[in-house]
């Protein structure tokens, strides 16, 4: 559907005028942090996770977190107008507002923006792209979503521009850790594992919804250590993130530092992971706001 407004410091406004200062610091150094919602048919889902995490980013930035009910009714605004996306993300971004042009702050008053977006629906599998830059698990934004993602950006395009739909980081330790966007599991020998908080990952709502709804229904998930070699014998691989939810991996590659590709396997469609994609998905139409 047609995108016609936005959430912009305090009011609904159509796109056109829907502006921030150019001497915002969410614009001029990154200085800012984010959530993306998943939206189906007007709704948002897991709207109080969301906030929670927005929150811990913003102190963890030393943002001024936005008032949670001021949030809320923003939401509540642009999905109204919005009533009719059936498949969507919605995205918050708090930054903390206009600042000098360099990275000291002036202490003015935080900048709060709801857009609305349609999503292209994503196929029934995917495919990773190993790269060879890492994330710094001792950064002091570790575990943090900020505004800061040329990293991820880069990630992405260069996945992209081999044909992958998603890029996948290690920590400088040799880790495995994340995608740009997303949580990655892998299913060996029946157990199901995941790269632990060690590794400095954001973690995601989907894949701590995982494993909350996959352990209540019986099924172990282990945030452990990963060796990225272990991706390379898996039995199934996975990744998750708002709006892909439990998406499995049919490809996967491993870029060198020469930008060359030095690895390649293809993963046939795994039951451990199309039963969690069940069991996550019944969990949610069950807890439309967990």
């Amino acid at each position: 559907m047609q995108i016609t407004h936005y959430w912009v410091n305090g009011e609904l406004v159509p796109t056109a005028q829907a502006t921030i200062s150019v001497l915002d610091h969410g614009f001029t150094v990154a200085d800012g942090v984010f959530e993306t919602l998943l939206v189906e048919n007007g709704q948002a889902f897991a709207i109080n996770r969301h906030l929670a995490r927005l929150n811990r980013s913003a102190v963890g930035l030393g943002i001024t977190p936005p008032d949670s009910k001021v949030v809320e009714t923003a939401i509540a605004k642009v999905l109204e107008v919005h009533s009719g996306l059936e498949f969507g993300r919605l995205r918050i971004t708090v930054t903390s507002g206009n600042g000098p042009l360099g990275s000291d702050r002036t202490g003015s008053s935080p900048t709060l923006v709801v857009s609305v977006a349609n999503q292209n629906v994503w196929p029934e599998s995917t495919s990773v792209l190993l790269v060879p830059w890492t994330r710094n698990e001792n950064s002091p934004l570790a575990g943090l979503k900020t505004t800061s993602y040329a990293e991820n950006v880069y990630a992405l395009d260069t996945a992209k521009r081999h044909g992958f739909s998603e890029a996948i980081f290690c920590d400088t330790s040799g880790r495995l850790c994340e995608g740009t966007g997303s949580n990655i599991f892998l299913v060996s020998k029946g157990a199901v594992s995941t790269p632990s908080d060690a590794s400095g990952l954001l973690r995601g709502i989907t894949r701590d919804l995982l494993i909350e709804w996959a352990r209540t229904a019986g099924v172990s998930i282990v945030e452990r250590d990963v060796d990225p070699d272990e991706l390379w014998d898996a039995d199934e691989v996975f990744i998750t993130s708002s709006t892909r939810n439990v998406h499995p991996v049919t490809e996967l590659a491993q870029l060198d530092a020469a930008g060359k590709v030095t690895k390649h396997r293809e993963i046939d469609l795994g039951l451990k992971t199309q039963n969690l994609g069940n069991i996550f998905l019944a969990s949610r139409s069950e807890t439309s706001n967990p």
